[in-house]
């Protein structure tokens, strides 16, 4: 969970043509599987669209930390007042692994094929037999958890054809960061 303090501002509502004043608040924010499902549920795309070149707009992106926020009773109007440090730790806080976990893969992984959606993402949780109370953990890490299993759950070996290959990339990456030529 992240919490982040957002400063006391002066605003105007250009609908209203009047000043709105906003307290300092506290905000506690979690990035995981629930916040994507009620942010995917309103807009109908894939939060974790794999497709190059699109983006979210701000209004999106404001949205969705409205998904994040754990408190209850907050004012809209705090969120026009995050400043520009409030959503850079934000994002900080959304592209941070939170695992300890890496995984080098000869194959790649189901999960990094498709483009991910929030009932893509319960699917693997049912289909790894991983508890519904995961999906408050932070996206990141339930991610690399789904990925886990999947590896673990490989049981195929590669080819001899497949290890030749995966180890001339192995070979070249090398020769390449080092600056041989063999």
């Amino acid at each position: 969970m992240l919490q982040i303090v957002v400063p006391s501002a002066d605003l105007f509502d250009e609908n209203t043509n009047s000043f709105i004043q906003t307290n300092e608040t506290v905000l506690k924010l979690e990035h995981s599987l629930l916040s994507i499902s009620k942010w995917e549920s309103k807009w109908q795309k894939p939060f974790l669209s794999s497709k190059a070149g699109e983006k979210r707009t701000p209004y999106e992106m404001l949205d969705y930390i409205k998904c994040m926020t754990l408190n209850t009773n907050v004012n809209d109007d705090i969120y026009l007042a995050l400043s520009t440090d409030n959503i850079k730790e934000i994002n900080k806080y959304i592209t941070a692994p939170m695992t300890a976990t890496t995984i080098y893969s000869r194959k790649s992984n189901p999960i990094d094929k498709e483009t991910i959606t929030s009932e893509l993402l319960y699917y693997y949780m049912i289909t790894y037999n991983v508890p519904f109370e995961c999906e408050k953990w932070h996206l990141n890490r339930l991610i690399m958890l789904l990925r886990v299993c999947a590896v673990k759950n490989n049981t195929k070996k590669m080819s001899k054809s497949e290890l030749a290959s995966h180890n001339r990339a192995l070979n070249a990456a090398r020769r390449k960061r080092l600056g041989t030529r063999g």
